[in-house]
């Protein structure tokens, strides 16, 4: 089977834009759930709504990848489910480590989507020496020490660091020193990464920081509403303008 440190997604290379990059992972995930309840094909307008974007976006998406559909039937599922799987390199076995196994490195060591996506955890680090050996999701932890080896001997290219912020840019960096080109990084903290290297930030208080924002502005609209009241309904006579021939209404009417 193939490793992530001898082949790479050809997205690049084939000019795919990073905004359809990101969105393909969305209709994967839409298009998986049509897979696994059998749905032969499906519609761009019924595939964007699945995953949330716009279906002439979608089309446009699809046409980087030379999938037009076909008039009158729409994509055919598995297909497009094989299809976008090459283009993000998920056909093949992708070895990755997670350094830091604290309750967040736990948690990931413990999720069940990267094996059915193609992500193999090949290791568990953490600095703590009283790790060491304590298996986590069947898998034993392994101490820091060993981390350039680790990736040496698994052939490791994506690394995923849950270390507290302090400790993140370290690991970073020995990581990008053994090998891995490709980080996602979940700790509080900016990365510096040499050209070449690929990170993604993962920041859930940023995330909910965001939906606080809205949450305040939708509270503040509600009350606006409130305070404003119900439309006044004026009745009687119109109100009146003094004019060359004498008082006339200030509206005239139709």
């Amino acid at each position: 089977m193939a490793t992530g440190r001898t082949h790479r997604p050809a997205t690049r290379s084939r000019g795919i834009p990073e905004a359809t990059v990101a969105r393909l992972p969305l209709y994967l995930r839409a298009l998986t759930g049509l897979s696994e309840r059998s749905v032969p094909t499906v519609s761009s307008e019924e595939l964007a709504a699945a995953a949330g974007v716009n279906s002439a976006k979608l089309r446009k998406d699809f046409s980087y990848l030379g999938s037009y559909g076909t008039r009158g039937v729409g994509y055919d599922v598995e297909y497009l489910v094989y299809q976008i799987s090459r283009e993000l390199g998920l056909t093949q076995d992708w070895p990755v480590v997670i350094v830091g196994i604290g309750n967040l490195g736990a948690a990931l060591a413990n999720y069940g989507g990267f094996a059915s996506r193609g992500f193999r955890v090949a290791a568990l680090i953490d600095a703590d020496p009283a790790m060491a050996g304590k298996p986590v999701a069947g898998i034993p932890v392994q101490h820091t020490d060993e981390l350039e080896k680790i990736i040496s001997d698994n052939g490791v290219s994506i690394g995923v660091i849950a270390t507290p912020a302090g400790a993140a840019q370290q690991v970073c960096e020995r990581l990008v020193a053994a090998g891995v080109t490709s980080i996602l990084n979940f700790a509080p903290t900016v990365l510096s990464v040499p050209e070449g290297v690929d990170v993604r930030k993962v920041d859930l208080s940023i995330e909910l920081q965001i939906l606080a924002f809205h949450e305040q502005r939708k509270a503040g609209e509600d009350a606006a509403a409130e305070a404003v009241g119900p439309p006044v309904v004026r009745t009687g006579a119109p109100p009146t303008r003094k004019g060359p021939d004498g008082e006339v209404p200030a509206v005239m009417p139709a």
